[in-house]
């Protein structure tokens, strides 16, 4: 069933740092000038390091091993027959999880010191484990919903935590939107929506600020939305709409389902994107005149759980 088994790792903060400068002396005098500890680059950079070499030797299970870094992944020729295993932080899992169709993820944490790890349920000991488990056809996966937006000239974006659907500087993001049989023009700093996976994160962000605005004037602030994993629906919401001639704010958040899609209009000659998990380089151009159409993605994220 599987011909080999994909190692997903990336560049730590030292090794992005060296790539840009060129050198570990001039990446170290950048660091230290901006008064931080280059030493701890170092330590994090180290631990990463012995945490993939420990874990390529825990995947020796009998199948080859071929070591992807993360800015590969886009552009990687995935036939459906990997075991795809990453070696995190918890975003990395997020745009991994998106190329990778239907095949199962295991995610490691290889610094449970530093990284949260909501994602990366094993560490580098118990990754063999579970390679095995999926081997044998006795693993426990958790079927994520992702996020979909196409364009009408075919070209297509999911997103495993959010979208973001807005203008790519900081001016005012003017489209048409369209909704459970509603429709208005409208001027925003964008559209945010959220898979289930996501709303515990920039969407709950949302929640907080109208919470605070809402005691602060005096008001009873409503409960933040909140979406299981493997629920078939996205939520959405209007990021700071404003109310002109030109534009209305009747429709500012609300749920999508397969059956009632979200559709959006750009009204912006130029600067008009479409992004995902806060990739900004992984985008869609979303000029005036196109129409994106969002909805819950029929493909889904497999991750492999304890």
């Amino acid at each position: 069933m599987f011909e080999k088994i994909v190692l997903v790792t990336r560049h730590t903060r030292l090794a992005g740092l060296v790539e840009r400068f060129n050198t570990k002396k001039q990446a170290k005098f950048y660091v230290e000038h901006a008064g931080q500890d280059f030493d701890e680059f170092e330590r994090e950079d180290a631990a990463y390091n012995r945490s993939v070499d420990r874990l390529r030797d825990a995947l020796g299970v009998g199948l080859p091993v071929q070591q992807v870094d993360r800015s590969l992944v886009p552009t990687f020729l995935f036939s459906g027959k990997e075991l795809v295993v990453v070696a995190g932080q918890d975003g990395l899992v997020a745009n991994v999880a998106k190329y990778v169709g239907d095949q199962p993820l295991v995610g490691v944490n290889p610094d449970p010191e530093r990284f949260d790890g909501v994602l990366l349920p094993y560490d580098v000991q118990g990754a063999r484990g579970a390679v095995r488990r999926v081997l044998e056809g006795r693993a426990r996966f958790r079927e994520v919903t992702l996020a979909e937006a196409s364009l009408e000239d075919g070209q297509r974006l999911l997103g495993f935590n959010d979208l973001f659907i807005g203008a790519r500087t900081h001016v005012s993001a003017r489209y048409r939107l369209s909704h459970a049989g509603q429709e208005e023009s409208q001027s925003s700093s964008g559209v945010l929506v959220s898979t289930g996976v996501g709303s515990s994160g920039w969407l709950s962000s949302i929640f907080t600020l109208a919470r605070g605005l809402t005691e602060r004037t005096g008001g009873v602030p409503g409960e933040a939305w909140r979406l299981s994993w493997e629920e078939a629906r996205l939520a959405f919401v209007v990021r700071e709409p404003f109310v002109s001639r030109h534009s209305s704010a009747g429709i500012v958040g609300g749920f999508v389902t397969p059956e009632e899609e979200l559709v959006l209009e750009s009204r912006m000659p130029s600067g008009g994107v479409i992004f995902s998990d806060g990739m900004e380089d992984d985008f869609l151009v979303f000029g005036a005149g196109a129409r994106a159409h969002i909805r819950p993605a029929r493909q889904r994220a497999r991750l492999v759980m304890n």
